[in-house]
């Protein structure tokens, strides 16, 4: 695209021009990044092209409904049975979900021991925490002159376990696998 060709274009045309590429964009969230880019380049240069000969207003009015549009290119890349769930973007977010957890369970009992060996630096013992409510369960950490020996529980407790899922199914959007949603699909029209 040439950036010098745009700018005989006036702001608020240039304006107008990005923000039907956004709200086209926003209804391509299924497609890949890679192609979802291509499609938005193509669209942009089509679109001031089109401005620089009929002008803006009617560029923009000739790509008619955006919805139908953007359906037309998810039918065109996925074919009748639509968009697909990632198992790669649900395996990202139930990772994540596991990193924040173990970031937590590590924090909590390093800060808790940090607390008691501030109180008495040389501390012996079993000292108790008591985690984080609904997300980590309680702990032993037990110290020796200062120095932690050993640290029992702490373990996850199910709603950390819940939310792994609710990551792998959103993430990975894997509602696609039921049938329900591909006959669903399969029936809408595409334009």
């Amino acid at each position: 695209m040439n950036r010098a060709h745009d700018m005989r274009l006036p702001l608020a045309d240039r304006l107008r021009i990005e923000r039907t590429l956004w709200t086209l964009d926003s209804h391509l969230d299924d497609l890949p990044f890679r192609i979802k880019r291509a499609r938005r380049r193509e669209m942009r240069a089509n679109l001031y092209a089109a401005a620089a000969d009929v002008g803006t207003a009617e560029a923009v009015r000739r790509l008619g409904d955006l919805t139908t549009l953007a359906a037309d290119y998810l039918a065109a890349e996925y074919g009748d049975r639509g968009p697909r769930p990632s198992y790669t973007m649900g395996a990202v977010w139930l990772i994540t979900v596991h990193v924040v957890a173990g970031l937590v369970t590590q924090a909590g009992t390093a800060a808790f021991t940090a607390g008691v060996l501030a109180a008495e630096p040389r501390a012996t013992g079993d000292f108790r925490w008591s985690g984080v409510p609904w997300f980590i369960d309680e702990a032993t950490i037990t110290l020796r002159g200062g120095e932690e020996t050993a640290a029992v529980g702490g373990a996850w407790a199910p709603l950390v376990y819940l939310i792994s899922v609710a990551a792998l199914v959103v993430g990975g959007r894997l509602w696609r696998l039921l049938p329900w949603w591909r006959r669903r699909h399969a029936a809408a029209p595409h334009g």
